[in-house]
């Protein structure tokens, strides 16, 4: 049920290190208006259906389905919110949650721990948060990193993220950091929109009016021009962590851009981190993703174990979820380290999570038609 794509023999070793472990799950939240460019994101039929994406998804990870939600899940043009994927780990294997405000437009109707953050303008402006925010949510992430390792000793935390257009500003900050990255990150489109978002990136880069190929450049310098509020939050939250428990990112081109930040952080700041606790887990959806190229962007990077659920929805009774096999959504919200998780604690097979996320679904659709 995982595969082991990159940097094998530590992928390998960090899984048998957590098994049998129940993880903490925490997901950090934030908000760009990249996301709400025509066509950026798939994530939300339409730009303003995009506006209200992850309060949607929060508000469902905490309250399960509701007859009358404040938010309901935003329509795709196919597909399903991966939202699904992890709320039915989570509630299955009782996995503690702990949700972080990093900077969302408007406040989620459920609760969660605000880190005084901000939404981001549209990287195309090359201003994309204000430095003083940026070291203000690093500083944050820290604490909270260490608050966490405290709380999982001897396992694991689950970091899971919810940015709509948060793969544009991951190849934003990627290539700001001199990796290779054109034509390989993905998108919630089944094909991914690789020229439209290189050409964001690159305005936004030289609207910033810096050069961050320069090696005396500022990581946090990039995040402020072209990043989003996420990102610096779950970088600061796994080193701090992985200085005492294993690190799971969970997610693909997000999470490898943050894996990235990491290690320049730790050679520009001089930030501590235990690069062999940390790990990226995805889905396959995204691993192999054949208008991407993950696996290629994980050893672009260098040394980051990157693995993948192998759950598949081919033999879904629902359309919504066998789009996924068709190159849908694929991942997000922390689906796919949740379904490693569901393995990796309960040694679940595919049968066992299908029928789980199957039943989440069913109960979905009850309240949909009520």
């Amino acid at each position: 049920m995982i595969r082991v794509y990159t940097e094998i023999e530590q992928g390998n070793k960090w899984l048998r290190k957590y098994q049998g472990c129940q993880p903490i799950f925490g997901c950090i939240l934030g908000f760009t208006h990249t996301g709400l460019i025509p066509g950026i994101s798939a994530a939300g039929a339409t730009p303003t259906d995009r506006q209200y994406t992850c309060l949607a998804d929060v508000e469902f990870l905490y309250n399960g389905p509701q007859a009358q939600p404040e938010y309901s899940l935003p329509p795709l043009n196919a597909g399903a919110s991966p939202v699904i994927i992890t709320k039915a780990v989570i509630d299955a294997l009782n996995i503690p949650l702990y949700l972080f405000n990093a900077g969302l437009l408007k406040q989620p109707t459920v609760p969660t721990i605000d880190l005084g953050g901000a939404p981001a303008n549209c990287l195309t402006s090359g201003n994309a948060l204000d430095i003083k925010t940026v070291k203000h949510l690093l500083e944050q992430g820290w604490n909270w990193g260490a608050k966490l390792a405290s709380e999982a000793e001897n396992s694991y935390i689950i970091l899971g993220e919810c940015v709509v257009g948060g793969t544009t500003t991951a190849l934003a900050v990627l290539l700001g950091l001199g990796i290779t990255a054109t034509g390989k990150v993905n998108s919630s489109h089944p094909q991914c929109n690789h020229t439209q978002k290189l050409a964001v990136v690159q305005q936004g880069l030289q609207a910033s009016g810096r050069n961050f190929l320069s090696t005396a450049s500022d990581p946090l310098q990039l995040v402020a021009a072209v990043g989003d509020p996420m990102q610096i939050v779950v970088a600061a939250m796994a080193m701090a962590a992985s200085l005492k428990v294993g690190v799971m990112l969970a997610g693909g081109t997000q999470m490898l851009a943050v894996y990235a930040l990491m290690q320049a952080l730790a050679k520009k700041s001089g930030l501590l981190w235990l690069p062999e606790n940390i790990v990226v887990g995805t889905t396959r959806w995204v691993a192999e993703d054949a208008t991407g190229d993950t696996v290629g962007l994980a050893r672009e990077i260098g040394f980051v174990p990157l693995m993948a659920t192998q759950l598949s929805f081919a033999d879904s009774c629902y359309p919504q979820l066998q789009a996924y096999e068709r190159g849908y959504v694929k991942e997000g919200v922390g689906g796919g380290g949740c379904a490693i998780a569901a393995y990796l604690y309960r040694n679940w097979s595919q049968a066992q999570l299908l029928e789980a996320i199957e039943y989440l679904f069913r109960r979905l659709q009850r309240f949909s038609f009520q």
